[in-house]
């Protein structure tokens, strides 16, 4: 298949990379910065030029997301939302369908109406991006003409975790996936292996879906 992944050189792109390429996908990084690497055909794109990013997307059969408008970002919240939407038309533009995108664990339902980033306890300094993500989430909900599909990693996916790949994870939807602890976990690695094996034989199509061990 060929693939491209926007923001390939961050924590969750380059670990979506990882995996694809050793599954000798033939992938297309979209990055500031592009790197030279055997196998992977870098393009530099700033992704709010919508004609230039969908230039370089174009003849894929598949498009990941991993942009991150930075953590520290004092404007995440603006920036994602915009980053989000130039995307989304970029790839409408391409004339790809198939559109992957990974946003935040913020919007998972942990009551009934009751997203997480609305509990007293979800951390403030995420607050923004998580918000950020939820509502593009709910932007994405209109889109008729791509078939998207927008990944909500566990509560706990960060560099800490230190499981590496196991290749094995359980699927959910709109609620958060626990363990037997009562832990929504998943490392980086195999959040990428989630992802591969959505590119490769796609499962949810216009909705949100997550996963953790």
């Amino acid at each position: 298949m060929k693939i491209a992944i926007i923001g390939a050189t961050g924590f969750v792109g380059s670990a979506i990379l990882n995996e694809l390429s050793s599954r000798n996908q033939e992938i297309t990084a979209i990055v500031r910065n592009p790197k030279n690497t055997a196998n992977v055909n870098w393009i530099a794109a700033d992704i709010l030029n919508i004609d230039a990013l969908a230039d370089a997307l174009k003849g894929n059969d598949v498009v990941i997301s991993a942009y991150n408008s930075g953590w520290t970002n004092p404007n995440i919240y603006d920036d994602f939302i915009a980053g989000s939407k130039a995307i989304q038309e970029a790839v409408k533009k391409s004339g790809v369908k198939r559109f992957i995108t990974i946003g935040g664990a913020g919007s998972l339902f942990v009551a009934p109406g009751l997203q997480a980033v609305d509990t007293p306890d979800f951390p403030k300094e995420y607050h923004a991006g998580a918000t950020a993500a939820r509502d593009y989430l709910n932007i994405l909900k209109e889109e008729k003409e791509l078939d998207w599909a927008f990944f909500s990693p566990a509560f706990e996916m960060h560099p800490g975790i230190t499981t590496g790949r196991t290749g094995k994870y359980r699927l959910g939807l709109e609620n958060p996936v626990f363990d037997a602890d009562q832990r929504s976990i998943l490392s980086v690695e195999d959040l990428a292996v989630v992802i591969a094996d959505e590119a490769e034989n796609a499962k949810h199509n216009q909705v949100r879906f997550t996963a953790a061990y």
